[in-house]
């Protein structure tokens, strides 16, 4: 009996001891829960009770079960991201929406959001930013999802510049230049939640590349996207605009609204400093007429920053842009008078004549202007020409003088004690008017004809700005008439009242003379070492021809001047094409007369070895006797033959009138060199390009 007792008893132990080692490798819950399988990778080191604890009893009442479900459930382990969840846009959904079963949590994946995200997602998986980016790289992570709504989101439009700025901090031009766009400024500086973001311009999960035609800011798709915002600008643009009809037509290279406004550095276009860059907008793709636009006053003053000159949107209008034979064009013949009186206030039929974009080398754009350009230029290289090798033969035989000695320096003569009055006052203050006039006039005017240069703008602006040097050019035009005309009132008075006829003709006067052919062969065959220095009279050939140059630049520059000042009061008697002949006459005739004071009347008077570095006699008024006889000997023979010469006869200047005379001719002096030396490097410059 003992026996069976004690089989019995091992019997029991072996079957408890295999019921324990089967409960040890089958979780006792799938003794019940056989179609519940922990799957989730996230939870493998996990068992039943680590979510279900409190089990005490198998079979347990299941009033012993723990009771959490949802959230509260992963709050045990995840106390951190519930209430994450709990404050986002995804608060009213479970952990399970996004994850799954509870048993069966998969590895994280974006896809996920497609779920419920479909048509993002789709566009999304199809933009160029799929390959590098996820749904969490624009929004907060995974669980604190802010609605786009929200100013705090990462995508909402206060936010989006630094969100989209991680990856598109470079090139500068994109985050920088949307920064101090006219956009920019809306959005981030007045709080304009209206003002575009970048997903208002680029989409929100379908953004591509501009070239791809799929982008909304593709030259294909710009003006859809910008014609959100500015209904009414896309509307007359599409329907009444000739670059419009291209993009209707599906024409590629027409311009689009980022062609013209850019797409990041988008500024106010009404904004002064933003108007005077239309012209190299509109001259991308019009370079011949941004050329001839650039030649005439007003591409000439906007280029200096004259903010009320006219620019391609002033002429043509910024959308409405038709041909203009088009009679509904801004510029036909017929709508001309309104478009020019716009500023120019009530016009006249000829004034509207007046062609901005005139080519003057053009005979077919207007025959009488070719001819006056033809005539101006080959003014200028017969002037420049002719006086340029004077000049040259002159330097050279006056260096191999000085070398010799033949001629004593103009310093030699300073300790003189009887001097030879050549000027009486009323010339000398009338030069004095000549030289400031001249160098207000070519000081002012310079900036406009060469406003392409770096210098133009400078030399402008130090002088006040377009506004101000318009002023000072027409001061300086109101003391040129003064001085001629005292001038010629003063010949006038001699000749008819005193009955002085010497001083319209004769040794004595500026005519021209037989005598001056002669002198000036003779002084060529003395620069080339043929004879010798010729006996000059009071008067030479050179300062003959420098005295009427004044007079020719008085009459052509002045008078042409008068046409470009008063444009609305020639035009009522004379064609629109006189303007620009008259702009073409000032502009050339300048070039010369500033050309040949500054280089061949300061070389002629004062550059010279033998008076280098300045001859202060018509500041003066005299000079010494013994430079006299040196420099004039005909007019000094005469002289003493007469008996005049001691009536001439003073002593020397007093040291204040030495003292202002070359402080005062050194400072013109220094100035016209500047603007000489400008212009010359301007003009080798462009030889070098």
């Amino acid at each position: 009996m003992g026996g069976f007792r004690r089989g019995l008893f091992w019997a029991w132990g072996s079957l408890i001891g295999v019921a324990a080692l089967a409960w040890a490798q089958t979780p006792p819950c799938q003794t019940c829960h056989k179609d519940v399988h922990v799957t989730s990778p996230a939870h493998a080191d996990l068992d039943c009770t680590d979510c279900h604890s409190n089990v005490t009893k198998v079979p347990h009442p299941p009033k012993l079960l723990k009771q959490l479900g949802g959230d509260a459930l992963c709050r045990q382990c995840h106390d951190d991201v519930v209430p994450q969840v709990a404050a986002s846009v995804h608060g009213p959904e479970t952990c399970g929406d996004c994850h799954g079963p509870a048993h069966e949590i998969p590895p994280p994946r974006w896809t996920v959001c497609g779920d419920c995200h479909a048509e993002a997602t789709e566009a999304f998986q199809a933009s160029s930013h799929q390959k590098s980016l996820n749904c969490s790289s624009c929004h907060e992570g995974v669980h604190a999802l802010r609605s786009p709504k929200q100013p705090g989101s990462r995508v909402h439009p206060f936010q989006q510049i630094q969100t989209c700025g991680t990856c598109h901090a470079k090139p500068p031009q994109l985050i920088d230049g949307y920064l101090q766009s006219v956009h920019g400024r809306g959005l981030l500086l007045a709080g304009l939640v209206t003002a575009p973001a970048c997903s208002d311009c680029h989409g929100s999960h379908g953004v591509f590349p501009v070239r791809d035609v799929r982008s909304t800011v593709s030259a294909r798709n710009a003006p859809l996207t910008c014609g959100r915002c500015h209904v009414g600008v896309l509307d007359v643009w599409s329907k009444e605009s000739v670059h419009g009809q291209l993009w209707r037509e599906g024409r590629t290279g027409g311009p689009v609204c980022t062609t013209c406004h850019g797409s990041h550095r988008i500024q106010e276009p009404r904004a002064g400093i933003q108007r005077l860059k239309f012209p190299e907008t509109c001259g991308g793709c019009h370079g011949e007429r941004y050329h001839t636009y650039r030649d005439g006053f007003h591409g000439q003053a906007t280029g200096l920053g004259f903010l009320t000159a006219a620019t391609c949107s002033d002429c043509h209008t910024p959308h409405q842009n038709e041909p203009a034979r088009d009679p509904k064009s801004s510029v036909h013949p017929a709508n001309l008078t309104r478009t020019c009186g716009r500023c120019h206030g009530p016009v006249t039929a000829a004034f509207v004549t007046f062609d901005p974009h005139a080519d003057p080398r053009d005979p077919r754009r207007s025959r009488p202007v070719y001819y006056v350009w033809l005539f101006m230029t080959s003014l200028l290289v017969f002037v420049f020409g002719f006086f340029g090798i004077h000049t040259l033969l002159w330097l050279q035989r006056s260096v191999v003088g000085a070398l010799r000695g033949e001629f004593h320096s103009i310093r030699r003569w300073k300790d003189e004690t009887v001097w030879v009055r050549r000027f009486a006052p009323v010339h000398m203050w009338t030069h004095v008017a000549i030289v400031v006039s001249f160098l207000l006039l070519a000081a002012t005017g310079l900036p406009l004809k060469y406003h392409y240069t770096r210098w133009g703008p400078v030399l402008a602006s130090w002088l006040g700005g377009v506004d101000t040097t318009r002023l000072l050019h027409r001061v300086g035009a109101v003391i040129t008439f003064g001085y001629a005309v005292f001038h010629l009132g003063y010949i006038l008075y001699w000749a008819g009242l005193r009955r002085d006829w010497g001083i319209l003709w004769g040794w004595r006067s500026m005519t021209p003379r037989w005598q001056d052919l002669v002198d000036l062969w003779r002084n060529v065959r003395y620069f080339l070492y043929l004879g010798p220095r010729p006996r000059l009279d009071r008067w030479t050939y050179w300062e003959k021809f420098d005295y009427f140059a004044v007079f020719w630049g008085v009459v052509i520059i002045g008078f042409s001047g008068l046409f470009l000042w008063l444009p609305k009061f020639w035009t009522r008697f004379l064609p629109g094409w006189v303007l620009n002949a008259a702009f073409v006459v000032h502009s050339d005739e300048a070039l010369l007369a500033v050309g040949f004071i500054f280089i061949f009347h300061f070389f002629h008077n004062h550059l010279r070895p033998e008076n280098f570095p300045l001859d202060p006699v018509v500041f003066i008024g005299s000079l010494p006797l013994k430079r006299f006889q040196e420099e004039r000997p005909a007019e000094y023979q005469r002289l003493v033959e007469s008996g005049e010469l001691e009536k001439y006869l003073e002593g020397p200047p007093s040291k204040c009138q030495v003292r202002l005379a070359y402080i005062f001719g050194f400072l013109t002096l220094t100035v016209g060199v500047l603007l000489i030396g400008l212009i010359l490097a301007t003009a080798l410059g462009a030889l070098r390009s």
